[in-house]
């Protein structure tokens, strides 16, 4: 049996082929307008502040119900 040789591609060559192969496909890309960036851009602040306002509530809520416990026990 004969070993198995397998040409190793350049690895220069691969490199350059595969940004002009993305540069293509990039091109492809159906991309949102400037207004609906945005308007998802603001969605997803104005959603992740709330998540952060609701979940330092409840933090707070609950080291508050901690503090109650502790001082009545104590």
């Amino acid at each position: 049996m004969q070993p198995t040789t397998e040409k190793k591609a350049n690895p220069i060559l691969w490199l350059f082929r595969y940004v002009k192969e993305s540069r293509e496909e990039m091109k492809k890309v159906s991309w949102p307008t400037n207004q609906v960036t945005t308007k998802y851009s603001l969605i997803v602040i104005v959603l992740s502040l709330f998540i952060a306002g609701f979940f330092g509530g409840l933090d707070w809520l609950l080291n508050e119900g901690l503090d109650w416990l502790i001082s009545i026990t104590s």
